[in-house]
């Protein structure tokens, strides 16, 4: 349904799940609504947005805005790396590197985390 992001029917859900019957999808749905996490409106169901307020929704594409995190680390170590390295290595370097690397690693397993809680 959030990947649609227009309002869905029941015949909609069926046929993109696989379901075996638009009842098997009724159901489902009913227990969503009663759960708080989708809503009804106008001729179809959507899903409410506060359950998704950490992602990026780019056309069908669902990004994780952890990943903002990801790309501005890296980046900055291309720049550490590439244009700010000193010719003796200080040891403030050696720190500014360290830091930046162990935030690009939590920043990429947050970003894996929240990857595979929407698959």
């Amino acid at each position: 349904m959030y990947r649609q992001g227009r309002p869905v029917g029941f015949h909609d859900i069926q046929r993109g799940l696989g379901l075996s019957s638009a009842s098997v999808s009724q159901y489902h749905i009913q227990k969503l609504l009663r759960l708080g996490l989708v809503k009804e409106e106008g001729n179809g169901y959507v899903v409410d947005k506060v359950v998704f307020e950490n992602v990026i929704r780019v056309r069908r594409a669902i990004i994780p805005f952890q990943t903002t995190y990801s790309v501005f680390f890296a980046a900055t170590l291309v720049i550490l790396l590439v244009f700010l390295r000193p010719e003796p290595l200080t040891s403030l370097y050696v720190f500014a590197l360290v830091v930046n690397i162990a935030a690009l690693g939590v920043s990429l397993y947050e970003t894996l985390v929240a990857v595979l809680r929407f698959r």
